[in-house]
């Protein structure tokens, strides 16, 4: 493997295959089912030259007349962004299509939810004449004028997509048609020292590689890469801060319904020392032989790492608990 040409092709939005030799995960590794084993959700925003935000009346029991963005569960051989566009279209009448995934969240087991910023190409406003079990109507809401909302949920969605719109702070995201069978991450674990220096976390299982990591008992976005850091310098991880800057890229495909209906969270994660004294200018100690730490030589990928960093250029991932 070549370090750096993976590295860069992750910081271009590309994907990496996702094999069954994992760096961190559970005695038995089962592969994820949809609808049965994980659920993941999508949702979209669309503005008009207004500034209106596209919404849907419900027509579900539990929340009957209420407003909500066009949402819905994803179903079995759909892409992510196939189940986008079909819940838009049978719940507010439009033909779209993605101008990028603006955010990701998730709520432990529950679901995993994909957020899009996406544009009209077709149809026509869903009317009152044409409500059905999808939903009563669509309409375009000036986020001022009183609509009963199914839930406040979506107003931090619609003010990330409005944000993203007047001035874009990530690259275009867009998933990346790549089969994998549960959900991992594969992770950019980075630390810079006092010098300068940037260093990488890689797996050794084989050969050096960005290490990928499973998460166990729940699907979380940014579980895993704190289990990894634990497994790897057990004496140091409470003396860590582990934060997950934000997603590069998802890889999924689901075209195998039980089979490739996983995801690979393509993301970074910077490390850095709680405390003070000599120790903390240089990477924390590897105890496990599995891992070992990777000095970024080429001073142009160096230097695009730490930019993206700082400047926090990626796509958001919260976790809601």
């Amino acid at each position: 493997m070549n370090v750096n040409n993976d590295v860069e092709k992750l910081l271009n939005g590309e994907g990496l295959e996702v094999n069954d030799e994992f760096d961190s995960a559970p005695a038995e590794v089962q592969a994820v089912a949809l609808r049965k084993t994980i659920t993941y959700i999508v949702s979209a925003v669309i503005f008009n030259e207004k500034n209106e935000v596209l919404m849907v009346q419900e027509a579900k029991e539990n929340c009957y007349k209420q407003w909500y963005l066009p949402a819905g569960r994803m179903e079995e051989g759909e892409s992510i962004v196939e189940a986008m566009k079909r819940e838009v279209k049978e719940e507010a009448g439009f033909d779209c299509k993605p101008i990028t995934l603006v955010l990701v969240q998730e709520q432990g087991p529950q679901w995993i939810r994909f957020v899009f910023l996406a544009e009209i190409t077709g149809g026509s406003l869903k009317t009152t004449a044409e409500a059905d079990g999808e939903s009563l109507q669509a309409q375009w809401w000036d986020q001022d004028s009183p609509l009963t909302l199914r839930g406040r949920d979506i107003l931090r969605l619609i003010d990330t997509a409005l944000k993203y719109r007047k001035k874009p702070w990530h690259p275009v995201a867009h998933p990346i048609d790549m089969c994998c069978h549960v959900v991992v991450q594969r992770l950019l674990l980075t630390f810079s020292s006092s010098d300068g220096v940037l260093w990488l976390l890689l797996g050794n299982i084989k050969d050096l590689h960005l290490p990928v990591a499973v998460s166990v008992k729940t699907h979380t976005v940014t579980w895993a890469a704190n289990k990894l850091v634990q497994e790897a310098m057990p004496s140091s991880y409470y003396d860590l801060n582990v934060n997950t800057r934000g997603i590069l890229g998802l890889q999924h495909n689901g075209r195998v319904p039980g089979k490739t209906d996983g995801l690979c969270f393509n993301t970074v994660v910077s490390l850095e020392h709680t405390g003070e004294g000599p120790h903390t200018s240089q990477p924390p100690l590897i105890e496990s032989p599995r891992f070992q730490w990777y000095k970024v030589e080429n001073p142009q990928l160096r230097d695009q790492i730490q930019q993206r960093i700082t400047t926090g250029s990626f796509l958001p991932v919260h976790s809601l608990y």
